[in-house]
């Protein structure tokens, strides 16, 4: 490298202030912090341009590469003003001599600030940003010349994250058919068209590129492109790459995924690049200024012409239509045509190439080409990249279903039986100590199992990696693990996803006809659902048992034998990477479960290493892929999971950290980010997502300072109903202190004027959550009159509306400006908020989970309902089945006491159950009309119907089990009768055989020298014994026990377990036992009527 370029290079990083980050290279830590806001389209100054680049392209901006420079004032522009007097004017416009003095250096190049930051940036941000500009569908560096020494440097780890979709077309006898791929864009065999310049022209390669792939974008930057300039410094000799990924749409340009080269500069300079492409193209397109055998390139386009490849060669001084010379070689005159007739007759020539039998190429096989160096044999990836194989190596060849239950036995069943056990703890009926103990036992016992299981292969490698590698290694060893896993089990999820899609459209198309094959589909369907839970793997499954291994071994504090790891340096571990960045599991979303014991030991390691830092809860709840993870990642450069359909899990938390510039404004330390799984996902049915969103949600909400309700579109009502939900737990839960506040983000909206005319939306949203607060107020007796007295927020202020995510139709369309701009004023908007608060820290973030989870678990009835309004009608409908109960347990009460008189005076000797069901068949049928009337008329009778044969069904159960126990118990004194009757004949008998015993026992004892207490002692032994002799056939009377009725008599009366628990523990109650007359006490009850949220202290 001469003199002139180093110096060059110099100043370049000079300019951009990155002359520091040559040998110390930026991190992801550099960016992952509280930043002052950048506008995007502001001029921003040289020194500052790098970073406002990044954290453009951090925040999916495009216009990232196009920002306006502001020049330093003592290299602006003088005007020179000799020019005095208007009839001059003339003069000085026309005259040489009076230009503007020129700036003594031109501006930097888009792409060199681009270059620059790539050089700069360690291998992981290398990796963030070559992710970030492909999602904003800009081309990738390929071919990377070293800036000082020119060797040649292939990036493929910067690659390993890219996923790129599509939908591939196939015509076969007039059939076409349309198949849709998702793979990792290094896996993919596709065909690959490289592009070449030899010498100089006034055509744009980059520009005709682009119109080829996306006329609407430009993915190759080019020399028309804001910002471009006449010399680069950072781009000869680059090669860059994009795909073309085809909609499966009747307008696609090619029909399967096409990858495009394109070489900067003069491809005759930069020999080693161009061989390796032409190597691996199955098109090679040459743009020349002539077809002359005199010019420079005629020997590389001999070679070309030899070559079996392909060759589409471009002319710019002909205009010939496309011609075929012979097979697979092509030209085509590029003078006094038109662009779009250029990209048509060049698209049409590769198609054409295309359809016939081509040589395809795979990024990943690029790594074997000798001469360049590929980034991931660097000694900084080696010792990663092999720690992560190991790992990887042991679940070759296996069924990805399988994987869990092998090497991480201590997350799957007997995880989710402890934490069914442990829920049941809180629910407690009957003789609630000996329950209690008796689970625990249980909860010991599978704990022990854990320890047992938790010796596995996958998780000493894993641990011991994360103990002995420094930290640069560590990042790179979990990012590569997460990647090898992903990329090994692609096909295998994709294909039960197509098969899970296919089963559930079966289904609902048999509910709209309502087949009788529905219950088998959807027993399919379910079967697929648990396949598609247990194929889903990855770091965080691996983090999870852990935390599993952890709390085994703690709770029964046994020691680590020798072949395993010390399990007490866990959280430790964990603690580390929470630390650097990396998201945390805080709820485990399969079993629905927040692992306490595991959650507070890890945070106790952060305050220890940081100290009791002050935090700002932010969390997001929104339905399933209305963007929550996009956003976040968007707004604070972090790296939760995003694709269509289901990714994140339960809920994960993450530390962004406030910049030193930013603390002066704060009063907290770090944000911590809490992500959840979308609400209402299609894998769960039923009451078990009701319930499971229900319970998130509250969760989420009541951690967070502030929660950030998503919303795709601008219809809130899905969140509205689960909202309703948690404002009424919060009631419920009244020992815990919270705060929470929230604002509303409607995501995709088009329309600009949205905010503004949605007033009346708003209206509406703000009257409803008032309304449905009220009714939860009345309902637990609490004195809040609005949403805002529970949950802070400003129908004014809290709502925002953002623009739609793609500006065209994915999978080629680039993310959309707009998207980016709603980003960071939800951002401003947040941290401006934040600033009035003073957060918690973070021993009370750990106090707040465990209060919170201990409430929720406390906390069962309102999580099974939709929202406020479905939990009065239940109520209601439960009062009501307490009349019908009523009526039906007085009536066979009646019965009982006049069968019971006749038994006793001796007129009835036998009970037929067909006689009992006859006396309360009038009873039972008005009850059935009563239930029919309700049902069918209520003013909520719509709402009514879900429950309709629940209690229907509950109704005939009590009626059959009233009946049969009135029989059971009626028969009993017919049989103490009969025994009494025998007893009595039987007196004399019994009289005669103990006084003979008796006599028996005197003449035993007779001759033995005993006290009196000792013949006392063996009489009434022996007395004992033939008494149960003699009345062995006679059923000994059973004592009542009277709480336990209550309790039942209680509940059927239509109140909560919860509540009447809750009674017997503060003994805010009078207790029966003590009143002398109970009929009375009774019938006060009846006509005072039930009220369900009266104190029933009576």
């Amino acid at each position: 490298m001469n003199k002139s370029s180093r110096k060059e290079i110099k100043s370049l990083s000079n300019r951009l202030h990155l002359q520091n980050n040559l040998q110390q290279k930026l991190s992801p830590a550099d960016f992952r912090k509280i930043h002052p806001p950048v506008k995007q389209y502001h001029v921003t100054s040289e020194k500052d341009l790098a970073h406002a680049f990044l954290r453009g392209l951090m925040m999916l901006d495009y216009r990232a590469r196009y920002i306006p420079v502001k020049q330093d004032s003592s290299k602006s522009d003088p005007v020179v003003d000799s020019v005095e007097k208007d009839d001059n004017d003339l003069e000085a416009l026309f005259s040489t001599e009076v230009d503007t003095v020129k700036t003594n250096q031109n501006h930097v190049h888009p792409m060199d600030v681009q270059m620059a930051v790539f050089h700069c940036s360690d291998t992981v941000l290398k990796q963030n940003m070559i992710t970030k500009l492909s999602q904003c569908q800009y081309a990738l560096p390929l071919l990377v010349p070293d800036p000082v020494s020119k060797d040649i440097e292939f990036p493929l780890w910067t690659f390993r994250q890219i996923i790129k979709t599509w939908k591939k077309t196939q015509t076969k006898d007039s059939s076409i058919t349309v198949t849709m791929k998702s793979m990792p864009i290094y896996k993919a065999q596709t065909p690959m068209v490289s592009f070449f310049r030899l010498g100089s022209l006034s055509v744009s390669k980059s520009q005709l590129m682009n119109t080829l792939i996306n006329d609407r974008h430009s993915t190759f930057f080019h020399r028309n492109c804001p910002g471009s300039t006449k010399s680069h410094l950072l781009m000869d000799g680059v090669a860059e790459i994009a795909w073309y990924c085809p909609a499966g749409k009747p307008n696609d340009a090619f029909t399967d995924c096409v990858a495009f080269c394109n070489l900067h500069g003069d491809a005759l300079n930069f020999e080693q690049q161009r061989d390796v492409l032409t190597e691996g193209s199955s098109i090679n397109v040459v743009l020349v200024p002539t077809l002359e055998k005199s010019h420079s390139s005629t020997r590389v386009i001999t070679a070309l012409y030899k070559c079996e490849t392909p060759l589409i060669i471009l002319i710019n001084d002909t205009d010939c239509d496309a011609v075929q010379m012979k097979k697979g070689k092509y030209k085509i005159g590029l003078k006094d045509k038109t662009q779009p007739n250029i990209t048509e007759e060049l698209k049409r020539t590769i198609v054409n190439i295309l359809s016939e039998p081509h040589k395809t190429f795979q990024l990943e096989a690029m790594a074997d080409v000798s001469g360049i160096r590929v980034d991931e044999n660097d000694e900084v990836c080696l010792d990663g990249k092999s720690a992560a194989m190991k790992i990887v190596n042991l679940f070759q060849g296996m069924d990805v279903s399988k994987i869990k239950d092998t090497f991480l036995p201590c997350q799957g069943k007997l995880w989710h039986d402890w934490c069914r056990i442990n829920k049941e703890l809180y629910q407690l009926k009957g003789h609630i100590e000996k329950e209690k103990c008796k689970k625990k036992e249980e909860m010991m016992k599978i704990r022990q199992d854990q320890c047992t299981a938790s010796c596995s292969e996958l998780m000493k490698l894993f641990i011991e990696s994360l103990s002995s590698l420094p930290s640069t290694d560590k990042e790179y060893f979990l990012k590569c693990t997460q990647i090898l896993i992903d990329a090994l089990y692609t096909d295998d999820l994709t294909s039960i996803l197509l098969r899970y899609h296919q089963k559930w459209s079966e289904v609902m198309s048999l509910k709209m006809k309502h087949d009788i094959l529905l219950k088998n589909k959807q027993t399919e369907l379910e079967e697929i659902s648990k396949k598609l839970q247990s194929a889903t793997f990855g770091l965080e499954h691996i983090f999870r048992e852990m935390g599993q291994i952890y709390e085994a071994h703690k709770s029964l504090q046994k020691q680590p034998k020798r072949v395993q790891t010390d399990w007490s340096k866990y959280p430790e571990l964990a603690a580390e990477l929470m630390i650097s960045g990396h998201p945390m599991e805080l709820m485990d979303g399969d079993a629905d479960h927040v692992p306490l014991s595991w959650i507070s030991s890890l945070l106790d390691e952060v305050i220890r290493k940081l100290g009791d830092r002050r935090v700002f809860v932010l969390s997001v709840l929104g339905v399933q892929s209305s963007g929550k993870s996009t956003m976040l990642n968007a707004m604070f450069g972090l790296q939760f999971a995003v694709s269509a359909g289901r990714c994140t899990k339960g809920a994960f938390m993450q530390l962004v950290k406030v910049s030193e510039e930013m603390k002066k404004d704060f009063q907290f330390d770090y944000i911590l980010v809490v992500d959840t799984e979308g609400l209402r996902a299609l894998e769960l049915a039923g009451n078990t997502t009701l319930h499971h969103d229900n319970e998130l949600a509250t969760f989420v909400v009541g951690l967070g300072n502030m929660t950030l309700i998503n919303i795709f579109g601008e219809n809130p009502a899905d969140l509205q109903d689960v909202l309703q939900i948690v404002v009424q737990a919060f009631m419920r839960m009244k020992k815990v202190k919270l705060s929470p506040s929230c604002v509303f983000v409607h995501q995709n909206v088009t329309d600009v004027a949205a905010a503004e005319k949605n007033m009346d939306g708003k209206r509406r949203l703000q009257e409803k959550l008032d309304q449905m607060a009220q009714l939860a107020a009345k309902e637990e007796g609490c004195d809040a009159e609005c949403f805002s007295d529970v949950i802070a927020f400003d129908v004014q202020k809290d709502v925002k509306y953002f623009a739609q995510l793609w500006e065209g139709n994915p999978p080629m369309a680039p993310p959309n400006p707009g998207y980016s701009d709603s980003v960071q004023d939800l951002k401003n908007f947040i941290l401006s908020k934040a600033s009035q608060s003073a957060g918690v820290t973070l021993s009370q973030f750990k106090g707040k989970i465990q209060d919170l989870w201990n409430a929720l678990m406390n906390e069962n009835f309102v999580f099974s309902f939709k929202n406020t309004l479905e939990i009065s009608v239940y109520r209601k409908l439960e009062v009501q089945y307490g009349n019908w109960t009523w009526t039906l347990r007085t009536n066979m009460l009646t019965i009982e006491n006049q069968l019971y008189t006749k038994i006793e005076n001796g007129k009835l000797e036998k009970v037929e159950l067909s006689d009992l069901f006859e006396e309360m068949s009038k009873t039972y049928e008005g009850i059935q009309k009563d239930m029919t009337t309700y049902f069918d008329e209520d003013k909520d009778k719509e709402m009514l119907v879900q429950w309709r044969g629940q209690f229907e069904t509950k109704i005939k159960e009590f009626h059959e089990e009233l009946v049969r126990g009135v029989k059971r118990k009626l028969d009993e004194v017919l049989q103490q009768k009969k025994a009494c009757k025998k007893l009595d004949d039987q007196k004399t008998e019994f009289e005669n055989k103990l006084l003979e015993k008796s006599k028996e026992l005197a003449q035993q004892l007779k001759d033995k020298n005993k006290d009196e207490e000792e013949l006392e002692k063996q009489f009434n032994s022996v007395w004992r014994h033939w008494v149960r002799e003699l009345t062995a056939d006679i059923k000994p009377t059973e004592d009542i026990n009277l709480e336990d009725d209550q309790s039942t008599i209680v509940q059927e009366l239509g109140f909560e377990w919860k509540l009447i628990n809750d009674r017997k523990i503060q003994k805010t109650y009078k207790n029966m036992a003590d009143l002398t007359d109970y009929n009375d006490y009774v019938i006060n009850q009846r006509n005072s009527g039930f009220i369900h949220n009266q104190s029933y202290e009576e």
